[in-house]
């Protein structure tokens, strides 16, 4: 499946299976520290007198991930980074936006001859309204103008299925919605969509290009996508069915042979997966010790980067949504770069790849690496501007529509606790909207955190006033549209369902599930694995889970499908399906508040937690 590019001179680029194709202008590279008589910071000369053309070249990687669809700039703690400063303070940064995104990257971009830009997933999916109202059409259009040249799939890109993904890549209208502008069909993505790890069952044949050759006056760099081998896991049955996701490792190595055979070898994996670093200072320095060990970085990403063949010059991830660059060892013992930056366009990260033009291979010793803040003191690039004021022409029937009232900041994606106040807000509203006999008869409720997108942000967003809550910010928190469920568990399977957040799956980056009122425990971190929920605290209205008994349980369609690790929830019968989150959601807000009687921001007092 080729992408197709802007038919435009200057840069070439070789899409497995696509053959050559000329497209769109590509400005130069050299990058900061490097000097315009050759010499790179580590003192190998270039010979190209600024012009690229010696033995040594200095090729621009530009990078990010977990866009979500966030064109306009994040609200609330979702729109902020931590920034270490020189005296060792900490600083909050308001970052991210299109409109400055782009122009920080065509910043970056000038006096650079060779420069690339490049994703690591989840561009799309779990998008705020401007962009999940019209499937996302918005963003890529704003990634068109950004120049991406590549990106890998992340597990987001699945959530409307393999058809749904097959239109983004080519175009072409909804198969539902139709075109959203008259005499306007959607174009599709002028960059290639990388699935090397996602085979179709009935084939066994890859669902999306594996890899991807970009080229400029002889300097040839490899990509390879993949998304993270658990995808099935985070995504609803529906988005992965018919679909087989392969080891990443296994996976990157395949196809680092196959590049290798035709001639590429200089390579850079496109992960989605990623770390989780010590601190969450977007300058933090994982490499503490300067020995390329990594030591502050863990996670699935690490033992990934440990395995992936020497050949591969560098790893850019995602997934987890956190900053990072750091040098982790290969399988050969060398330092190599491995990368994140943040999520929601605030953070993007520059490399340096110096290529040697007589081995063409990557100089890993050349290599170096920074994140860079998206701040909103750049001017707006005017494109990404009227992009933006289109879809909010499209959009603005709905998105203005109040909801609700809140009383102050409720967070959800902002909060660190492991019981987040707008958690039991959003389970508080599926076991209000399902507990009527008729829609359900719920008894108790279960969000996933994961499913809890944004805060709920007491400053006005537009001219709606402040503490309204309007269409566009609930969707913003709960954009999936996942169906509603009510099952029939047993009390041993509920008791096991919140043991699974502490193990299995997700022993070492544990799930809490966000309970609604009347429900309670104890979780003693102390411990190890599934004691972590103690035993004999589980209670619901005061009486403790009785393993024999039958509990009527409201979750999204995503958890009854045992999804993010909860297998035991998938064991639910009787089941009756009720509305969607968000409209359960919003009746509860609707029902709940008023301007003068706002919804305060709970205790979330439910689950007792001794660390």
């Amino acid at each position: 499946m080729a992408a197709r590019k802007k038919n435009t001179a200057g840069r070439r680029i070789l899409v497995a299976g696509a053959g050559l194709a000329t497209i769109g202008a590509l400005v130069a590279a050299m990058p900061a520290g490097a000097s315009q008589d050759g010499v790179d910071a580590a003192g190998a000369s270039h010979g190209t007198n600024g012009k690229g053309w010696g033995r040594m070249v200095d090729v621009q990687l530009l990078s990010f991930n977990d866009l979500h669809g966030n064109l306009e700039p994040p609200a609330g703690s979702s729109g902020q980074v931590t920034r270490v400063k020189p005296d060792g303070t900490t600083e909050k940064v308001d970052a991210g936006g299109v409109e400055y995104l782009a122009t920080h990257l065509r910043q970056a971009r000038q006096g650079n001859r060779y420069s690339i830009t490049a994703a690591a997933g989840d561009m799309i999916g779990a998008s705020p309204l401007l962009s999940g109202l019209f499937h996302d059409e918005p963003t890529v259009n704003a990634l068109n103008g950004l120049d991406l040249d590549v990106t890998s799939v992340g597990n987001h890109e699945f959530d409307e299925g393999a058809a749904e993904l097959a239109r983004m890549q080519n175009g072409g209208c909804h198969p539902t919605a139709g075109c959203y502008v008259d005499g306007k069909t959607f174009r599709g993505a002028d960059f290639p969509y990388l699935a090397a790890n996602v085979t179709k069952e009935k084939t066994g044949k890859p669902l999306l290009d594996p890899y991807f050759i970009w080229e400029k006056d002889g300097v040839r760099i490899g990509f390879i996508g993949v998304t993270l081998e658990g995808t099935p896991n985070v995504v609803t049955a529906e988005g992965v069915k018919g679909l087989k996701f392969g080891d990443e490792v296994e996976t990157i190595n395949k196809y680092t042979k196959i590049l290798e055979r035709k001639g590429v070898k200089s390579i850079v994996a496109l992960v989605h997966e990623g770390g989780l670093p010590a601190s969450q200072a977007v300058n933090y320095n994982c490499d503490g010790d300067g020995d390329g060990e990594g030591e502050g970085v863990s996670g699935a990403i690490v033992d990934i980067a440990k395995n992936v063949s020497p050949q591969v010059d560098a790893l850019v991830t995602g997934h987890t949504h956190q900053a990072y660059v750091c040098s982790i060892p290969d399988p050969a013992g060398k330092p190599r770069l491995v990368t994140s930056a943040s999520s929601f366009g605030k953070l993007y990260t520059d490399t340096t790849l110096t290529y040697d033009r007589r081995t063409r291979d990557i100089v890993r010793t050349a290599v170096a690496s920074a994140n860079h803040v998206v701040t909103r003191d750049v001017p707006k690039a005017a494109d990404m501007t009227k992009l933006i004021a289109d879809w909010q022409t499209l959009a603005a029937p709905i998105a203005g529509r109040p909801q609700g009232y809140i009383a102050a900041d409720i967070n959800g994606r902002g909060s660190t606790a492991y019981e987040k106040p707008l958690g039991d807000v959003i389970a508080d509203a599926q076991l209000a909207g399902l507990s009527p006999a008729d829609k359900g008869g719920a008894q108790l409720a279960l969000m996933n955190p994961g499913g809890i997108r944004a805060d709920l942000v007491y400053k006005q967003a537009g001219a709606e006033g402040d503490g309204v809550v309007t269409y566009g910010e609930s969707f913003t928190v709960q954009p999936f549209t996942n169906m509603m469920n009510v099952v029939d568990l047993s009390g041993a399977n509920l008791i096991a369902a919140l043991k699974q957040q502490v193990s299995g799956s997700n022993l070492n980056s544990v799930k809490i599930l966000q309970v609604s009122k009347g429900l309670t425990y104890t979780l003693d971190m102390t411990k190890a694995g599934a004691d972590r929920v103690v035993d004999g605290s589980i209670k619901l209205n005061g009486e403790p889970i009785d393993p024999a008994k039958t509990y009527r349980v409201a979750m999204n369609e995503f958890l009854a499908g045992g999804g993010d690790g909860f297998p035991a929830l998938a064991t639910g019968t009787n089941k009756l399906v009720g509305a969607s989150d968000l409209d359960v959601f919003n009746a509860y807000l609707a029902a709940n508040s008023s301007p003068s009687a706002p919804l305060q921001v709970p205790a979330a007092n439910r689950i007792t937690v001794v660390q």
